[in-house]
């Protein structure tokens, strides 16, 4: 009986993907890792990965094909061409009020693991054998931090910071009101229309933006920032960042700026959790950057943005657009994120209302900087102004906070000096 590859827990609520293109065909003897197929999931289109070295026996999937977490996508004969015992689904222990004890993940029959494709590569980075690792994951699912666990190379455990006292009494959840859309009228009783399908990346976008405008309810706040002294550094340093392979932008700073503005207003780097009447603050700074591509809006994330110095910044930033644009972004580049930022500064405007990225609680958006007359000690100036857009969930933050927020951010850009000191 063949081994069969489903589509494995691609992680973060995603439940299905679109597929794009088959690599392999039946017959194709492939080793373990060899590009299999091209997805699109809710947040990039990604290559999977063989979990198996064997002779591909059946395809179940074709392009164009939406699958879900679990369905079979191919299955293999091993490389002689005898067909392997059918892996068995690892158990899941059930009970009712005591812990479940996870095995150390391998199968009778030799088959792969329960892993996700960047759990299996983060084990080869680090060396460590899966058969061997108690998985914590869902049905033994072995996860990123089992493998870390396993390794010398985790990172040593950090105190929790001191929690304020909760109220008296159980916390009230929150409730969400959701509207149903009235029918559409024919609207070919006025004249002829075409009606074209909702790509799978576009109806992710939709659906996500929804469930945003449904539950959240959004607040914005609108200022300018002075960047000419900052403009003026990036114009001054372009040519030599340049030649340490850095394409240096404006945007490089606006990460730095907007980290170093959550550490002092840490309730707009944090998700809430209404049925527990929660706000969860993030002691981590990963920042989502909106990158506009051919097939839709995707936001990829650059983790630890508060640590890194501008340069890094802007190094890591032009390699991972590229990859996103090019459609070769891992789900790894693009989940995670604590707070977005988009620019639409290339493409003119001035200003933008942007929706926040559920479930963050708050986005900076900024149109294109323009010289515009300012008074400056009495005297009208020509100054570089920066429109600036902070929106954020009114039910975790006030408009004053807001307002401070985004003074920090302006502040920061507005002193460039503050910006990269490491330089």
């Amino acid at each position: 009986m063949p081994r069969t590859f489903v589509l494995p827990d691609l992680g973060e609520g995603l439940v299905e993907a679109e597929i794009r293109n088959v690599l392999v065909n039946e017959g194709d003897v492939v080793k373990e890792d060899a590009p299999l197929l091209e997805v699109e999931t809710d947040k990039a289109q990604v290559e999977i990965p063989s979990p198996f070295a064997g002779r591909v026996e059946k395809i179940h999937v074709q392009p164009g094909q939406t699958v879900k977490v679990g369905q079979p996508l191919v299955s293999f004969a091993d490389a002689a061409g005898v067909s392997a015992p059918a892996r068995s689904a690892p158990a899941v222990a059930k009970t009712a009020a005591s812990p479940v004890e996870t095995k150390a993940a391998t199968t009778v029959d030799g088959g792969p693991v329960p892993a996700t494709p960047s759990t299996r590569r983060l084990a080869r980075e680090l060396g460590v054998d899966l058969r061997t690792v108690r998985g914590s994951g869902p049905g033994g699912r072995i996860t990123d931090d089992d493998v870390r666990a396993a390794t010398a190379k985790a990172p040593s455990a950090q105190p929790a910071p001191p929690r304020e006292a909760a109220p008296a009494g159980p916390a009230k959840p929150l409730a969400a009101v959701g509207l149903e859309p009235p029918r559409l009228p024919k609207f070919e009783q006025w004249g002829p229309v075409e009606r074209q399908p909702l790509s799978h990346l576009r109806r992710t976008i939709a659906e996500r933006m929804t469930l945003s405008a449904a539950l959240i309810p959004h607040v914005s706040h609108f200022d300018k920032a002075d960047i000419t002294d900052l403009n003026a550094i990036v114009t001054r340093s372009f040519d030599a960042a340049k030649q340490r392979g850095i394409a240096l932008t404006l945007t490089s700073f606006l990460l730095k700026a907007a980290a170093l503005a959550l550490q002092e207003y840490p309730q707009f780097n944090a998700s809430l959790d209404p049925g527990a009447g929660e706000l969860i603050l993030k002691r981590y700074c990963h920042l989502g950057i909106a990158v506009a591509t051919e097939r839709g809006l995707i936001v990829p994330v650059i983790r630890d943005a508060d640590k890194k110095p501008v340069l890094e910044l802007a190094r890591e930033l032009a390699a991972l657009a590229q990859r996103v644009r090019d459609g070769k972004a891992t789900l790894d580049d693009l989940r995670g994120g604590t707070f977005t930022i988009t620019n639409i500064g290339a493409l003119g405007g001035t200003g933008a209302i942007p929706i926040i990225n559920y479930p963050e609680v708050a986005i900076l958006g900024v149109a294109r900087g323009r010289e515009e007359p300012v008074v400056r000690g009495g005297q009208i100036v020509p100054r570089v102004m920066l429109p600036v857009t902070v929106t954020f969930d009114h039910r975790v933050a006030d408009g004053a906070d807001g307002a401070r927020f985004a003074q920090a951010i302006i502040r920061r850009l507005e002193a460039p000096e503050t910006l990269f000191v490491e330089w």
